[in-house]
This record gives structure tokens, C-alpha cells and sequence, in this order.
């Protein structure tokens, strides 16, 4: 969930918005008065006002940056944020300038895995204004998994504000009701549900099987169908991607596609808008989503999504979380898996720390901003004893998403297993090229095993 378009997801997020960015020139002069303007009061500023500069690829809805920025202010009335998107697919060749020169952000996105690698440098240690906000225990209340991928080197290079978690399915309960089917455990019953849809004319699953983000997610979830534990230890190098497990999870993911679970013409879908677009339409019954897909539960948030995928009296209907199904046939529960969705940084230029770091640790660390992130249920609060407010959303049918949909959010609390942490962006590539390789009968198993181990390799030698 950029250049072959991995998507953060991880953002769930980021991975549902391939906004561009405009006037990139006007916006850089903008920045620069902006950032030059309380250069009196020091580098570190003041920490109740000023003005900063946020720059990130989430939130992609304008309407939701704006509710942050309200909500922040009614606290902080002085400190001025300015929120400008600048799309996945432009984030790189974006900040690599900015944040080198005197004119880039004051706060700026971060995720783990590539993106912490790349431009954790140019952050400031949040780690002291963690402590100053929860005390010296601060670690043990946030969330352990989304600190973790945000820290490099002992150094916490911006302080999470959300995480997420994938190897999960979603599904239309209208669609598996009308056909009186229950949602698959195995892959034998998974094959049986896909057969009766399509006998009914309706498509089974779908996946967009050209972004390495959701490959990787697929990928992960049967490794853990497979051997629990085992991506996880080849993530770190104390297993082989090209170990018979390796080549179990290819050889599964290849049957998705011969035996009619993934959808035609996978290999060229993206998740979105495309995939995202046919489930939320009713054309298919299950989609490979995570947490961050909680939001369309909700009627309102599922209303809003059918309307803009272009169906006119959209009516809402009813989705559920499941497990991913035991598609080794060995017993195994195939966990979950996150990360921090994404972080905020404080930049080492900014001219307006202070006021960074309040609007930072305040949307991280507030119960005020942690509550404002968990009631929009695309991404899970990392602040201890902060929930969503189901008082005030609505699901689509209570009765029967109430109990599942609650008892999924409170699974994540116990996963540990990363997501995207411990990998780089050679090695996520070469997921990728495994993942089509294989599925369109180009490589065998083993073939695309090896060739992914010898990335692994290389990318190891090349980071020393």
C-alpha cells in the first residue's frame, strides 16, 4: 500500500489516495516566508503559537486534516497549521529536496520500513517529548508495535499517531446471506464459496495483484497459514526466503489464481481505486483489507464511498472482518500483522520546533487527539484506553457488526508480528516480482523463492 507503487499502508491511508500534488512551486515559496517568519523568537520557537507546516500523504480526505486542525486549535488557538497532501506516488522525490533545505516542512509523515530509513535523519529524537507528555514509562503506553517500527538506531524518529494491521478478509454479508454460504476456513471451502458465486454470476475475491503492498500482505498471511513465525524470522535473515516454507507460500499463492479465488486480470488491478471500487459496488463478495477498512462498516463512511465509486441512491450494506483462511490445511490460525500507520516527524530545520512538537505530541499523545483519530476507524489509536466512540457511529447494521467488528479492534491490541518494519524497499520490490512471476507462470515456486533470497542477499551486502 511509489515507484512501483508500494503502498504504506499501510495506510490504509496512503493506500487509497494517489493525489497529486499542484503549484508544488507556489507551495515552496509559501513555505519559506512561512517558515522564515518567527526566526526572532529562535530556532525552537514558541510552543504555544506560530505557524507550521505539515506535510504528508494521509490524510488524503482534506475534510479530515481540517477536523484534526479544529480540534487541535480549540486547545491551541495560536499555533497556525497548514496541512498540504502530497501524493505517495510523489512523496520521495518530494521531501528528498525539502527536508535538505531551509524551506521544507516543520512536521512531516513518516512510516515504517523505507520511509523511516530515508528520512529519519533529517527528524529531530521525539523521545524526550514522549517523556515530557506520558513520564518516563512512556513506552508502556503506547502501542509497542508502532514504536518500534518508528525508532532507528535508539533514536524515535517521529511519534506514531496510528497503526494498522492487515492479513485479514472482509466481506459482503448481504451477498454470503443471499446465498446462504458462511465464510471460508480453508482453502477447499474457499474454492467451494468462489464456485457457487460464479455460478451465480458474481465475483468471489478480489485483489490488486500489480502493488507489491497487498502481495506482500497475501503473501504474509499464508507464510502464516504455512509456519507461524516463519516471514517474521525471514524478515530479520534468521530464515531463507528460498526455505521450503518460501516455496510452500509461492505454490499457494499460485493455486489462488489457478484454482479460482483471485479474480481475472488481478495482475493488472491496483486495490485502488479499482479493487476497492468493485467490492464497495457489490460486484465481488471478499477483499483482501485490514483494520484500516473498519471505517465502511460504518453507514455513513459506506454511503459516502459507494457514492463517490459513481452509483447514484447509493445504499449501504453490511461488511465483516474474517480471519484469512488456514489455506495450508495445518491447523494454523493465520494472525494479523501492523505497524504504526504512519508517524509524525518534527523536522531538524524547522525554524518552529517548539510548536511542532506540540501539535505533534498532542495528536500522538492526547487523549483529545488519539480520540479524533480512533472515531474516523481507519486507523487504530496507539494511546492506551483510547477507543472508538460507537455511541456516536453507526453501523450499517448494528445488531450484526456490533459483537465483530468490536472483538476484531480488540484483537489488534495483542499483535506483534510486523508488517512493513523490518524491510527495505529492494527487498518489498522483489516481493513483488516473485508474487507476478509466479502467478503468471513465468518462475516456478523455487525459482521466484531464490531470485528473492538473492535480493534479500543483496540488499543486506549493500547496507552492510
Amino acid at each position: 500500500m511509489r515507484k512501483n507503487m508500494r503502498f504504506p499502508f499501510r495506510s490504509k491511508n496512503a493506500l487509497r489516495s494517489l493525489a497529486v500534488v499542484a503549484a508544488a512551486g507556489l507551495a515552496m515559496t509559501g513555505l519559506a516566508a512561512c517558515s522564515s517568519g518567527n526566526s526572532s523568537q529562535g530556532s525552537a520557537g514558541s510552543a504555544t503559537k506560530g505557524t507550521i507546516n505539515w506535510w504528508g500523504w494521509t490524510p488524503t480526505n482534506s475534510d479530515e486534516a481540517k477536523g484534526f486542525i479544529a480540534a487541535f486549535n480549540k486547545q491551541y488557538p495560536d499555533i497556525k497549521v497548514n496541512f498540504k497532501l502530497v501524493g505517495i506516488s510523489d512523496y520521495q522525490a518530494a521531501m528528498r529536496p525539502a527536508l535538505a533545505s531551509n524551506s521544507g516542512p516543520d512536521v512531516y509523515d513518516l512510516q515504517p520500513g523505507a520511509y523511516v530509513q530515508q528520512f529519519g535523519t533529517y527528524a529531530e529524537d521525539l523521545t524526550p517529548v514522549a517523556k515530557k507528555a506520558l513520564g518516563d514509562d512512556w513506552k508502556s503506553k503506547i502501542a509497542k508495535i508502532a514504536v518500534d517500527g518508528l525508532s532507528s538506531k535508539g533514536k524515535l524518529t517521529a511519534l506514531p499517531i496510528g497503526s494498522t494491521f492487515a492479513g485479514s478478509l472482509w466481506y459482503n454479508a448481504d451477498l454470503f446471506k443471499k446465498y446462504n454460504l458462511e465464510p471460508p476456513k480453508t482453502l477447499d471451502e474457499w474454492k467451494q464459496v468462489c464456485a457457487t458465486f460464479k455460478q451465480n454470476g458474481v465475483g468471489c475475491f478480489a485483489q490488486g495483484a500489480s502493488q507489491e503492498g497487498f502481495d506482500q500482505d497475501t503473501l504474509q498471511a499464508i507464510a502464516n497459514s504455512v509456519d507461524p513465525g516463519w516471514w517474521t524470522k525471514a524478515s530479520k535473515g534468521d530464515a531463507k526466503w528460498d526455505s521450503p516454507q518460501g516455496v510452500e507460500t509461492l505454490t499457494i499463492w499460485k493455486e489462488l489464481f489457478t484454482d479460482g479465488i483471485m479474480q481475472e486480470g488481478a495482475l493488472g488491478a491496483q486495490q485502488y481505486p479499482d479493487v476497492n471500487n468493485q467490492f464497495l459496488t457489490g460486484k465481488y463478495a471478499m477483499v483482501m483489507m485490514g483494520s484500516w477498512y473498519t471505517q465502511y462498516a460504518t453507514a455513513d463512511a459506506m454511503t459516502q464511498a459507494i457514492s463517490s465509486a459513481g452509483v447514484a441512491g447509493a445504499k449501504p450494506f453490511p461488511i465483516l472482518p474474517i480471519t484469512f483462511p488456514d489455506v495450508a490445511g495445518k491447523g494454523n490460525t493465520s494472525e494479523m500483522f501492523g505497524d504504526a500507520d504512519y508517524g509524525l516527524a518534527v523536522a531538524s530545520k524547522s525554524k518552529n520546533k517548539a510548536a511542532a512538537e506540540t501539535f505533534v505530541k498532542w495528536m500522538a499523545t492526547s487523549k483529545e487527539g488519539q480520540q479524533q483519530i480512533a472515531n474516523r476507524l481507519d486507523t487504530t489509536p496507539v494511546l492506551a484506553g483510547v477507543a472508538p466512540d460507537f455511541t456516536s457511529i453507526k453501523f450499517v447494521d448494528p445488531e450484526l457488526q456490533s459483537g465483530p467488528v468490536n472483538a476484531y479492534l480488540k484483537a489488534t491490541a495483542s499483535i506483534d508480528e510486523p508488517r512493513f518494519a523490518l524491510l527495505n524497499a529492494d527487498v518489498e520490490n522483489a516481493f513483488l516480482a516473485a508474487a507476478q512471476s509466479v502467478a503468471s507462470g513465468s518462475a516456478s515456486p523455487q525459482k521466484a523463492a531464490t531470485t528473492l533470497q538473492q535480493a534479500a542477499d543483496a540488499a543486506k551486502a549493500a547496507n552492510g
